[in-house]
């Protein structure tokens, strides 16, 4: 899948209320329903050129709410830390049931902590 389009869906899914239910609609078909343009403008009853105009600025209003608040790059964000933390966690794991050094673990440990820090704002 595009990663343009994957994007474009994250930030429909954390920001798409604040569209117009138009730009709601259009996005909807678009992104969600894999309509083309011309499907779109067929059953909305308006031109494919409207369509894409439509698109063009919810996409741009999406862009630029999320370059005020952030919330799509912090929800990646928060992804890769819980990776991260649940790969520390197997290797923990893994080293218990090897018995590996004690110390390793504890420095482990340390950063799942310090992720849930973070990801509590504890």
């Amino acid at each position: 899948m595009d990663e343009q389009f994957v994007e474009m869906t994250l930030l429909y899914d954390f920001y798409g209320g604040m569209l117009t239910p138009r730009q709601q609609e259009i996005m909807d078909l678009y992104y969600m329903k894999d309509y083309s343009l011309g499907e779109i403008g067929e059953l909305l009853s308006t031109s494919r050129q409207a369509v894409y105009d439509n698109l063009k600025r919810a996409k741009k209003q999406l862009g630029e709410m999320e370059e005020r608040l952030g919330l799509v790059q912090r929800f990646k964000k928060d992804l890769e830390d819980r990776d991260e933390a649940l790969e520390s966690l197997d290797s923990v794991i893994e080293a218990l049931e090897t018995e590996q050094s004690k110390d390793w673990m504890v420095q482990i440990l340390k950063r799942i902590r310090e992720f849930v820090r973070r990801a509590t704002g504890g």
